[in-house]
């Protein structure tokens, strides 16, 4: 099956510490396979390590994280070339597409190389839920902040712009990001910025943000836009947005 509309979950989560493995897929996960309206069998869900380098020893805990959930997971990697030969095949038979965080520079440089640009929006377009965390929501946006070119944050404004907006990740547990993402917004670098704490996803059926939800009681998304400020210049104005708790 696929979902109603094209629609994507942007998080700064998804994974929590397992019981008898390293890790689990936490509700933000459960949530992107609830909104592919997946049933009768186990979900598919293609991973993407681009932005960690197609760590294989990150797979592999994610692969035992599938096993606990009763997913059926597969890794798309591009290093050093891809490991299947029709990608956007592959895609399109999954019910869900996460994308794991890292470098998001690197991310949509090496995914350009390879079409998956192009390939994205058709897989969006034909209902497969996209989703992911950090890099992997950033991606899906006009670009956000990242430190993928050092230290120090800075702007990518070269995403896929599947949604009209930025997005702000880690908002509340790292703190240089607010402060750059209301500079940014301020002096024009970035447009309307939509904002996550961390364990916090936005829901987007087509380009509409559909709502916030959470499976960290208490956190909380964010719209920041430009508005007309005292003096010549435009300020940035934060509006909080209410997540809706997972359980």
């Amino acid at each position: 099956m696929a979902a109603d509309h094209p629609t994507i979950l942007a998080t700064s989560g998804g994974y929590k510490p397992g019981g008898r493995t390293r890790l689990e897929f936490n509700q933000l996960v459960h949530h992107a396979v609830g909104l592919s309206g997946s049933a009768g069998r186990a979900p598919r869900i293609a991973h993407l390590g681009t932005a960690g380098g197609d760590q294989r020893w990150f797979a592999a805990e994610l692969d035992e994280a599938a096993r606990v959930a009763g997913f059926d997971l597969s890794h798309l990697n591009l290093f050093s070339m891809p490991n299947v030969e029709d990608m956007e095949g592959h895609l399109l038979e999954q019910d869900v597409v996460w994308v794991n965080g890292g470098s998001v520079a690197n991310l949509l440089a090496v995914w350009r190389v390879h079409g998956l640009d192009a390939i994205f929006r058709r897989v969006w377009e034909a209902g497969v839920v996209l989703a992911g965390v950090s890099a992997g929501s950033i991606c899906w946006f006009r670009g956000g902040t990242t430190d993928s070119f050092g230290p120090e944050l800075r702007a990518v404004t070269n995403g896929l712009a599947l949604l009209p907006y930025d997005n702000g990740v880690h908002y509340d547990s790292e703190p240089r990001r607010r402060p750059l993402v209301h500079r940014l917004v301020a002096d024009g670098t970035l447009g309307e910025t939509h904002c996550t704490d961390d364990g916090v996803g936005l829901v987007y059926r087509g380009t509409s943000l559909a709502e916030a939800v959470t499976e960290v009681p208490g956190k909380l998304a964010y719209r920041v836009t430009a508005r007309a400020g005292d003096g010549p210049e435009a300020v940035a104005h934060e509006e909080p947005i209410e997540a809706r708790y997972l359980g």
